[in-house]
């Protein structure tokens, strides 16, 4: 049993996975403490202001949690050379982001929402839960971006997979804008943080942090088991 765990969930996706959800939570939400009192810009266009709400994207905007979950497995599992390249991309992606929400504090203005159904009650929902701002750039965008990029370095997965990725990665692109959570340049600027970030990453290696981190953890755990 415990070789089958170990055969889904090598050891050493747990530390590059762990510091992706400790440096999204210190981006997106400590953040928002920290500029909640600052003046927030918005960065709409004529053309955001003209783009209509479409509750049906609702789903695809929620849907990319899913997304996520399993595309960062599958990144995470396809070997350590990619597992650290595109996980410590998207750390320097949300370093740029963190930099970027404290330099440039934004928001919107949402509709309001006032008819009763199933899709607007989601919509109505997600504006309760998350507040307007942290807007630019996108994390959604950022987030499906980046496990498609991800997903074709991976060879253990079929190319429909790489191609069910990038359409359905395009799909929540176009519903953050359709369920009005976020604007136009918001998008551009979460694919951009993720291309950024895995030119930096390519460049300096940084994926050799996770294989000094691992590395140590790993000795300790071996030295330890000797002295038991």
């Amino acid at each position: 049993m415990k070789n089958k765990f170990e055969e889904l969930f090598p050891s050493y996706i747990f530390i590059p996975l762990f510091l992706l959800l400790f440096v999204n939570f210190i981006t997106y939400f400590c953040s928002k403490i920290i500029t909640n009192h600052l003046y927030h810009y918005t960065l709409s266009t004529m053309i955001d202001d003209v783009i209509p709400l479409v509750p049906i994207f609702i789903i695809v905007y929620i849907l990319a949690y899913v997304q996520w979950i399993v595309g960062y497995i599958v990144i995470a599992r396809e070997s350590k050379k990619v597992c650290y390249k595109y996980l410590s991309a998207e750390l320097i992606a949300k370093f740029i982001c963190l930099i970027l929400f404290f330099l440039l504090p934004t928001t919107m203005v949402r509709p309001e929402i006032r008819n009763q159904g199933l899709l607007l009650g989601l919509v109505n929902f997600i504006y309760m839960v998350d507040a307007p701002v942290n807007l630019f750039p996108s994390i959604h965008c950022l987030e499906s971006w980046l496990v498609f990029r991800g997903s074709l370095a991976c060879k253990k997965v079929p190319n429909m997979y790489k191609l069910t990725t990038f359409i359905f990665s395009i799909l929540v692109c176009l519903s953050t804008v359709f369920v009005k959570q976020h604007l136009i340049v918001d998008i551009c600027g979460g694919i951009i943080v993720v291309e950024i970030g895995i030119l930096l990453s390519n460049k300096f290696n940084m994926g050799i942090i996770y294989e000094k981190i691992n590395t140590k953890l790993l000795k300790n755990k071996d030295d330890k088991n000797e002295k038991i």
